[in-house]
């Protein structure tokens, strides 16, 4: 099936890569099958995010549908691209229907991409993880891709304006093993596995990316463990007042 908007979409993403003179590493995306369905799972500390999940499946010649908040498809700009992309709306108070049409894609062999976090962290540590991935991936009967991502909330995260320049500012992505998510298994216990494995990526992309602060004033982007600003998990609320 012809992809009208995805594929232009991406040729534009990619452009202003270029523009930006972004130096992305991405490592692992031989692990995203290069077909059938796969639950592609990663952690979120940008709105930009999705743009980099999917570019990590760009090897093995895939798309991702991604599932986000309902509201973003009602955007007058956002929207059509979302739809025309075949992301998944979901409806935080009704999400039966997100779940069905995100289960009917990895039938039919799609990668769906799932933040399990729901939000950005503003902590730029991981939230808990919700089970729908879990139970996607074990209902469809197909892998779970864990994956991590570093640097992209430099360019635009929650409660920070936008760093839309030619900023060389580089870009970390790690692709992990797949997990198998067999049906007997208790999701719960799975999430926790799931959630390790995306930790430990996400470490592996902090050690492995070459940014630093520029300053006092630029510590905000890293996390109080690694010396950073950001606020603490229990603190989210004090991001707002930056």
């Amino acid at each position: 099936m012809a992809e009208l908007v995805y594929r232009p979409v991406i040729g534009l993403a990619l452009a202003m890569f270029r523009v930006w003179d972004l130096k992305i590493d991405c490592r692992g995306s031989e692990n995203i099958p290069r077909s059938g369905g796969a639950v592609l799972v990663s952690n979120h500390i940008s709105y930009l995010d999705f743009v980099f999940n999917g570019l990590a499946a760009r090897p093995q010649k895939r798309l991702v549908r991604f599932m986000a908040k309902e509201s973003v498809f009602r955007h007058r700009v956002a929207g059509p691209l979302m739809r025309g992309m075949k992301h998944i709306p979901v409806d935080r108070a009704q999400g039966e229907a997100a779940y069905a049409h995100a289960l009917d894609s990895l039938r039919s062999g799609e990668v769906v991409g799932v933040f399990p976090e729901a939000t950005i962290s503003q902590s730029f540590t991981l939230k808990t993880f919700k089970s729908g991935a879990v139970r996607l991936a074990q209902e469809a009967g197909v892998p779970l891709v864990p994956m991590a991502l570093w640097g992209t909330q430099r360019l635009w995260t929650k409660g920070r304006p936008r760093t839309f320049r030619r900023s060389h500012l580089p870009v970390t992505i790690r692709v992990g093993a797949p997990l198998e998510a067999p049906r007997g298994q208790y999701a719960g216990a799975l999430t926790a596995r799931l959630r390790e494995r995306v930790q430990e990526l996400l470490e592996a992309a902090q050690r492995a990316y070459p940014g630093r602060p520029k300053g006092p004033d630029d510590t905000w982007w890293m996390p109080a463990h690694l010396g950073g600003t950001a606020p603490a998990p229990e603190e989210p609320s004090a991001a707002k007042a930056r």
